[in-house]
């Protein structure tokens, strides 16, 4: 079994409290618009796995505009925008930038997932991350946390 917090839109902003629930990750996953590299810095200290793709507010590029992780047979696609359709291959697409949850299957069986945002939450949805936790022979789950 993995647990992995997913989190987006930081935007330079590290809510109270957020780094003692990420300590019982495994790894972490960063769905871009971190903005300065000493916020995901923040995240390092936890000593985790930690991945992250670029967001729209960046000014460097010191992560990729997506990423491709497996984990349990499962294919992950990180990406900030979320892409027209889903990438062949894909089991479930990770992404930030509406800073609105998601969790919605498409017509292909591909699994859309957005943990909403850790700042400048928009349609309601508070702000807050979810966990991801994929384990061998059953589908992964998603749980969304509200800080």
């Amino acid at each position: 079994m993995i647990r992995i917090a997913v989190i987006s839109d930081t935007h330079d902003r590290v809510p109270p409290g957020l780094l003692e629930r990420l300590a019982a990750a495994d790894e972490i996953w960063h769905l871009g618009d971190v903005c300065t590299p000493e916020t995901l810095a923040e995240f390092e200290v936890l000593g985790k796995p930690l991945h992250a793709v670029l967001g729209n507010n960046e000014w460097h590029n010191l992560w990729p505009l997506e990423l491709r992780l497996e984990r349990h047979g499962r294919r992950f696609h990180l990406v900030h925008i979320p892409p027209a359709k889903a990438p062949a291959g894909a089991h479930f697409v990770l992404h930030g930038h509406t800073h609105v949850p998601r969790d919605e299957t498409d017509g292909r069986g591909v699994r859309w997932l957005n943990p909403g945002a850790l700042s400048r939450p928009r349609d309601g949805s508070a702000v807050g991350f979810a966990w991801l936790t994929v384990r061998e022979d059953v589908p992964p789950e998603w749980q969304r946390v509200a800080l």
